[in-house]
């Protein structure tokens, strides 16, 4: 076949794909074809979580390394995601949501397939990382397609449904996965991984709106390694502080290089013509205060998802499929709130949605600290559901919120700022919460050191409930148009 002949098919099957779309995009279900178009392709990205989380003991065994190190398999693609999101969602905005998406979704199939591969504790966090590396781009580019296609009343339902994936993902990981880890092992999750992922790369190509690109738009890699770098920087001091001493050199300069870094960063922001995140928006409250309860709730969240494990297993003698069917509560009604949180938020609006959630995740923190040996499973699932439902309402109304304070051209840098954020509490949470339960054992024991640090989650997503109540809500369009209307319009440069 000569190249003029190969040329003539691809353009044909090209224009085919393309008048696909074009006729699909006519139909009025189509929003909805493209919201589960893409979150499919997250949920084959994300649905392994909840078994690296149970697994952690077993891969410790099996490498002859420690639960601190292997943590970094679900700890460190989440700082990946902190480190490269905003990067990831700038460059969606200027070269397109679907490009972006396609590429994220592509090489995370590529570095699932070398995790089932991995010979060491080094060769398979470094795979998990740079497999998330690439996932990352999915989040800020998927949402940013999603938001574009519903209007701003629909967003927070939009949000419901996503947040559903996002959280039922780990629902159909721990329900499949904790066996199959039990009887052959943990490599053939991401030996399963990998087909899925290439459904959903496939349904994605033909499926997923174009979208616009930007011309003549600077990207600012400077910018993006100072966040990045800064952050990943502090996060590392965090994980290696009980380990190293946090006295220890590079822990103390992990964490000067924090501010220093970020003090950079934003002066670079404020000089250059193409920033990486505009910081107008840190001016609005619809942007600022729900990224605030978004990192306050989602600290205890996952701080208690890697704890709840571990308890399990170091306290109460549970085996990993055990493990797994208690653990399913949380994610579960986690998936069964966000939708129903996002049509009642429709309602009652995104600040009482928020504060709900807020006050039940703080219930959940106090109730896990009451566990200890001979308690039942249903009480354990009860404490574990209150968690998923108090992030099923936090969540949606947030991502809405957010999505609502920006302009639509800089809808996939926000919606990374906004998962960079909440990534990094993630991170932090997982880091604290096991620190002081790691720290109060010889003087407490065992038992009571799992409380303090649930106890410890608890008061600060109890802090989310003030920031929650300075976010106003959709409903109330007049306030936020007003406030919008009052501030600096926010400089666009020819050809942006």
């Amino acid at each position: 076949m000569d190249r003029r002949v190969s040329s003539e098919l691809d353009t044909s099957s090209k224009s085919k794909f393309e008048g696909i779309r074009g006729r699909m995009a006519h139909s009025p279900r189509y929003p909805w074809l493209v919201l589960a178009t893409a979150l499919f392709g997250l949920f084959t990205v994300g649905f392994t979580i909840t078994i690296l989380a149970i697994s952690v003991p077993r891969m410790a065994e099996e490498f002859n390394s420690v639960e601190a190190t292997i943590t970094w398999v679900v700890t460190g693609p989440m700082l990946a995601f902190a480190v490269v999101g905003p990067a990831t969602g700038k460059l969606a905005d200027i070269y397109g949501q679907r490009r972006m998406y396609l590429i994220g979704l592509g090489g995370a199939g590529i570095f699932a397939a070398f995790t089932a591969m991995a010979w060491d504790p080094a060769s398979l966090i470094s795979f998990r990382i740079l497999s998330a590396t690439m996932g990352a781009a999915c989040g800020p580019a998927s949402m940013a397609m999603i938001n574009k296609l519903f209007t701003r009343e629909q967003r927070v339902q939009a949000m419901g449904y996503w947040s559903l994936v996002m959280a039922g993902g780990p629902v159909i990981g721990a329900v499949a996965g904790g066996p199959v880890v039990e009887a052959f092992g943990w490599r053939w999750i991401f030996i399963a991984q990998v087909p899925v992922v290439l459904i959903g790369f496939l349904v994605s190509f033909v499926l997923l709106p174009e979208g616009d690109t930007v011309e003549r738009v600077r990207f600012d890699f400077a910018g993006s390694m100072l966040l990045g770098s800064s952050s990943a920087a502090a996060l590392l001091a965090l994980n290696r502080g009980p380990i190293m001493g946090w006295s220890h050199p590079l822990v103390v300069a992990g964490f000067v290089y924090l501010p220093v870094g970020l003090v950079l960063f934003f002066s670079r922001q404020r000089r250059i013509d193409y920033p990486l995140v505009p910081l107008e928006y840190l001016r609005r409250r619809n942007f600022t205060f729900p990224i605030i309860t978004q990192m306050l709730t989602n600290f205890a969240y996952m701080g208690g998802f890697m704890l709840t494990p571990l308890l399990l297993q170091d306290v109460l003698a549970y085996g990993e499929a055990r493990t797994s069917v208690v653990s399913i509560a949380r994610p579960l009604l986690f998936a069964i709130a966000g939708p129903v949180a996002g049509a009642v938020a429709i309602r009652v609006g995104e600040r009482s949605s928020a504060v709900f959630g807020v006050i039940i995740i703080v219930l959940s923190m106090v109730g896990l600290a009451q566990v200890s040996p001979g308690i039942s499973d249903i009480y354990i699932m009860a404490a574990l559901g209150l968690s998923g439902i108090g992030m099923g309402a936090v969540s949606p109304s947030m991502a809405a919120s957010i999505a609502n304070a920006v302009d639509e051209r800089d809808l996939g840098v926000a919606g990374a700022t906004q998962q960079m954020m909440s990534q990094t509490a993630a991170v932090v949470g997982i880091q604290l919460l096991q620190t002081v339960q790691s720290t109060r054992v010889d003087s407490v024991g065992l038992v009571s050191s799992y409380s303090h640090a649930y106890l410890f989650g608890g008061f600060i997503s109890a802090l989310a409930i003030f920031s929650a109540l300075m976010i106003r809500s959709t409903k109330d369009a007049r306030a936020i148009d007003t406030e919008a209307l009052a501030l600096k319009p926010i400089a666009a440069p020819v050809g942006r």
